[in-house]
C-alpha cells in the first residue's frame, strides 16, 4: 500500500471515530450530533496546569520526527546509551538519624537488599558531620553513589567526605566513585531552607572539578518549586533558570563551561500522574541540553536526574493509598529516564509511630516498590520505553515548550536571582497552587481516600499531626483539616458530627444521590445516618431525636423532588431539623417557597471544602 493510500485510510478511520464520538456525546447531552460541530472530540480534551491540552486520542496525525538515540544530544531519550539494562535506574534511599552507627547498619542492610544509591542526611538533626566515616563504614564507594544532604553544613560535610575518600584503601577505580555534595543555595533560598552561600557553593564546585573521583557539588532542587505548588513546566523552567545561574557563577570564577555544566545534578519530583512524569523527565533533559548548546558545550548537557516521589501528593488520611501513588510515580520516573529514584515511605507525611508500623517496614515497602518494578516488571531493561508513543512524544514536546517559555520569562526579568527577589517565581507558583486547590476543593482533582472514597472509620490521628507534613503544600491538607475538626469533636462527644440522610422513594431512585451525599460528607469527617426511605406520613420527631442532628439531606431523583421535596422539607423542619439540604441541583425545586424550600444544595460542582466547613460550623464541630 502506498503512503498516500495509508494516509487516506487513516483519515477515513479518524473521521469514523469522530462520528462515533459525536453519536455518544449527542446521546448523553440529548442534542443533535450536528450541534456539536465539526470537531466533537474537542469536548473530551483536558487541560493540565501548564495549559497543555491533552487530546482523547493520539495517532499518526500527531507523529513527530524521531528523536536521536539515548546518549545523544539533546538527550531527550536518556543520558546514556550504555546504561546497564540488568540494573536499570539506581534505587536511592535517604537515610537520617543522629546515631551514625545505627544509620550505618541500616545503610548496609539496604545495600544488601537491593538499594544501589545512598542519600545521607548530615548536620543538624541528622548524622553528625564528624561521624561521616562511621556512617559510610563498609560502603563500597565505587559501587554505590553517595548523595550528601547537609544544608548549611555542606562545606564541613565536603571536607569530611574527602577525608573518607583519601583514607580509603578499598577503592580500586577512583573514577568510578560518584559523590554528590548537595549544595543547593539557589533553590534553598526559594524554600527558605538553610544552606551554604552561593560563593561557598562555587568554591565547592571548583574544588570538586579537580578531584579524581566523579564529584558534583551542586544540586538544582526542583522539588522546592513542586512542593510549593508549581506545575511540571514551572518546576522545570525555574530549575533550569537556577542551573544557568550556577553555570554563570562558575564561569565568572574561571571554571570552563563544560566543567561548570559537569558540576550540576537536577532533583525533580515524580507524581502519580505517570504520563506527566514520564514526559517531564524527558522534557527536562531536552531543555537543559538546549541551555548547554547555547552555552557552547552541548556534549556536557547531560546532567544526572534524581527523581523523588512527590511529598505534596502524600496524604495523612488513608495513608496506605500512598503506596499506589508512589508506585505510579516511581514507574513514571523510571520510564522517563531518571538516573536515580527515591521513593518516600508511604507514611512520610506522618510522624514516626503514628500508624503503629515500624520504620523498617515502611522503608522496606518503599525499597521493594522499586525492586518490583525493576526485577519483576523489568522496566529498566529497555531504554526510553515510551519513545514513539504519539501521546508521550507530544506531551514531552509541549511540556518542554512551556518550560522553555517560563525559563525565558525568568531570563527576561534578569535571571533566576532577580526573578526570585522580585517575587516573579513565587507569584507564578502561587497562582498554580491556587488553581489546583480550587480543583481539589471542587473535587475535580481527586485525592483517593481524602476527597473521594474517604474511610471515616479509620483511627483518628493525634492532635498536631498536621504540622508533620507542612513542608509541602500537600494536596490533601484542606480536607484533612476538616477531618481533624471531626476527630476533635469525636474525642469530646464520643461520636462524629452527624447528618440525617432523608431518602425519597425506593432505593433504585435515591441510592445514587444518597451514596454521593455520604461520600461527600465523609470527606469532611461527617457521618451520614441513612434510615432508609423517608415515611412522610409518620412522625419524624423520634427519628430526628435518635440521630441527634439538626441537619438533614434529601436524596432522590429530580422527579421525586418535584413531587415530595417541599413536603419532606416542611416535615423535617417540624421534627426539629433546622437545616435541610438537597443532594441535587436547585432547579429541581425551583418553585419551592418559604419553609418548603431547602436551605442549600449539594452537587458535584460545589466548593466542597467551603460547604463542609459551613456544615461543621453548623454542627458545632
Amino acid at each position: 500500500m502506498s503512503l498516500a493510500a495509508e494516509a487516506e485510510d487513516a483519515a477515513r478511520a479518524y473521521a469514523q471515530w469522530q462520528d462515533a464520538v459525536a453519536g455518544v456525546l449527542a446521546k448523553s447531552r440529548r442534542v443533535d450530533p450536528a450541534e456539536l460541530g465539526p470537531e466533537p472530540q474537542r469536548l473530551l480534551e483536558t487541560t493540565t496546569y501548564d495549559d497543555v491540552t491533552v487530546a482523547p486520542l493520539y495517532g499518526v496525525r500527531d507523529e513527530r520526527d524521531e528523536a536521536p538515540l539515548p546518549g545523544e544530544f539533546p538527550f531527550v531519550r536518556g543520558g546514556s546509551s550504555t546504561r546497564d539494562v540488568n540494573t536499570g535506574w539506581l534505587v536511592d534511599v535517604r537515610f537520617t538519624g543522629t546515631d551514625a552507627a545505627s544509620v550505618n547498619e541500616r545503610i548496609l542492610d539496604a545495600l544488601n537488599n537491593g538499594v544501589s544509591s545512598v542519600w545521607l542526611g548530615l548536620g543538624a538533626g541528622a548524622v553528625p558531620v564528624d561521624a561521616l566515616d562511621t556512617a559510610l563504614n563498609g560502603v563500597l564507594l565505587d559501587l554505590a553513589p553517595v548523595r550528601l544532604d547537609a544544608g548549611a553544613d555542606a562545606v564541613a560535610a565536603t571536607t569530611a567526605v574527602y577525608s573518607v575518600l583519601d583514607n580509603r584503601t578499598d577503592v580500586e577505580d577512583r573514577a568510578a566513585v560518584r559523590i554528590f555534595l548537595g549544595a543547593a543555595p539557589l533553590t534553598s533560598e526559594f524554600s527558605e531552607r538553610p544552606d551554604v552561600s552561593l560563593a561557598e557553593a562555587v568554591e565547592l564546585a571548583r574544588a570538586a572539578a579537580d578531584r579524581t573521583e566523579a564529584v558534583r557539588a551542586l544540586t538544582v532542587d526542583g522539588t522546592a518549586f513542586h512542593n510549593a505548588g508549581s506545575s511540571d513546566a514551572e518546576e522545570l523552567g525555574a530549575a533550569i533558570a537556577a542551573g544557568l545561574d550556577y553555570v554563570r557563577a562558575l564561569v565568572d570564577a574561571g571554571v570552563p563551561v563544560a566543567a561548570a555544566l559537569g558540576q550540576l545534578e537536577f532533583r525533580l519530583a515524580a507524581t502519580d500522574d505517570q504520563f506527566q512524569t514520564i514526559a517531564k523527565f524527558r522534557a527536562g533533559r531536552q531543555v537543559w541540553a538546549r541551555v548547554a548548546q547555547v552555552a557552547g558545550a552541548p556534549e556536557a548537557g547531560n546532567a544526572p536526574q534524581h527523581a523523588v516521589t512527590s511529598a505534596a501528593m502524600m496524604a495523612q488520611r488513608d495513608p496506605w493509598v500512598n503506596m499506589l501513588r508512589t508506585t505510579l510515580a516511581a514507574f513514571g520516573a523510571g520510564v522517563g529516564g531518571a538516573d536515580a529514584v527515591t521513593v518516600l515511605p508511604f507514611d512520610s507525611a506522618l510522624p514516626a509511630g503514628v500508624l503503629e508500623v515500624s520504620e523498617a517496614f515502611s522503608a522496606r515497602i518503599a525499597r521493594n516498590t522499586q525492586l518490583l518494578l525493576l526485577e519483576e516488571s523489568n522496566l529498566g531493561r529497555v531504554l526510553d520505553p515510551a519513545a514513539g508513543s504519539w501521546y508521550v512524544e507530544e506531551l514531552t514536546a509541549q511540556i518542554a515548550e512551556k518550560a522553555w517559555g517560563f525559563f525565558q520569562e525568568i531570563e527576561a526579568a534578569g535571571g533566576y536571582r532577580a526573578a526570585l527577589e522580585s517575587g516573579l517565581i513565587a507569584e507564578r507558583v502561587a497562582q498554580t497552587r491556587a488553581r489546583r486547590e480550587s480543583d481539589i476543593a471542587h473535587r475535580k482533582f481527586s485525592v483517593t481516600g481524602v476527597n473521594e472514597f474517604p474511610n471515616l472509620a479509620e483511627k483518628p490521628l493525634p492532635v498536631g499531626v498536621a504540622e508533620a507534613g507542612a513542608s509541602a503544600a500537600r494536596y490533601a491538607a484542606p480536607f484533612e483539616a476538616l477531618r481533624d475538626r471531626s476527630d476533635t469533636y469525636l474525642a469530646s462527644h464520643g461520636a462524629r458530627p452527624r447528618v440525617l440522610l432523608a431518602p425519597l422513594g425506593p432505593i433504585a431512585e435515591h441510592n445514587v444521590r444518597a451514596t454521593f451525599a455520604a461520600n461527600l460528607l465523609a470527606a469532611g469527617g461527617i457521618e451520614a445516618v441513612n434510615p432508609g426511605p423517608l415515611d412522610l406520613d409518620a412522625d419524624l420527631s423520634s427519628l430526628v431525636g435518635d440521630t441527634g442532628t439538626s441537619v438533614a439531606v434529601l436524596c432522590g431523583t429530580d422527579t421525586r423532588y418535584g413531587e415530595q421535596a417541599g413536603t419532606a422539607t416542611a416535615a423535617l423542619r417540624a421534627a426539629g431539623i433546622t437545616t435541610v439540604l438537597l443532594a441535587g441541583p436547585e432547579k429541581a425545586v425551583k418553585d419551592a417557597q418559604g419553609d418548603d424550600r431547602p436551605d442549600g444544595f449539594l452537587t458535584a460542582r460545589i466548593d466542597a471544602v467551603a460547604a463542609l466547613t459551613d456544615l461543621l460550623n453548623t454542627l458545632g464541630a
